[in-house]
């Protein structure tokens, strides 16, 4: 995993400045700190070399969504690295018995809105960077949460599986 965290940092680092990711004009209205006008389209920038690893990354936030337990377990690398409101999961095994059940429970009754993402791949690794509002219910009352993902997929005999992913989310205001 300390090989995947490294080249992740590379990876990381080189899509900020290659000629993919380059932008014309900063968008200084979607600064972290403030909450961007939810777009009627995602933006996306996907290199097409990236596209089968966010298919896979789409097949288990679908599946998570569903309750599918089967096919979550499928996509998730056996010792992924979950990151989530400051706490750890190890492995596919530690997730599926304690953060899965509850994260599946939360999501089937919400609507993700998608908003912006961004990949880029470097040799077996594709990175994928998510901005989404969550719509939901809590106490019945709506609930809207920014949220952030990222995912690290790494290419194996048996497809891109998830290596890492990374939630955070906070009440929109």
């Amino acid at each position: 995993m300390k090989s995947v965290a490294t080249l992740l940092v590379l990876i990381l680092a080189a899509g900020g400045v290659s000629a993919a990711s380059a932008q014309t004009q900063p968008d200084t209205a979607s600064h972290a700190h403030h909450a961007p006008a939810a777009p009627e389209q995602p933006q996306l920038d996907v290199p097409s070399e990236a596209e089968a690893a966010v298919a896979v990354a789409e097949r288990f936030s679908a599946a998570l969504s569903r309750g599918d337990l089967e096919t979550v377990e499928a996509l998730l690398a056996p010792d992924v690295l979950i990151l989530e409101s400051g706490g750890a999961e190890r492995s596919r095994e530690e997730y599926l018995g304690h953060h899965a059940i509850s994260d599946a429970k939360f999501l089937k009754g919400t609507h993700r809105q998608l908003l912006r993402r961004r990949a880029r791949a470097a040799g077996d690794l594709v990175w994928i960077g998510s901005e989404s509002e969550l719509h939901a219910e809590k106490d019945g009352k709506p609930l809207v949460l920014l949220s952030t993902e990222t995912m690290v997929l790494k290419q194996t005999p048996d497809g891109w599986r998830i290596a890492h992913i990374h939630w955070s989310s906070r009440p929109k205001r």
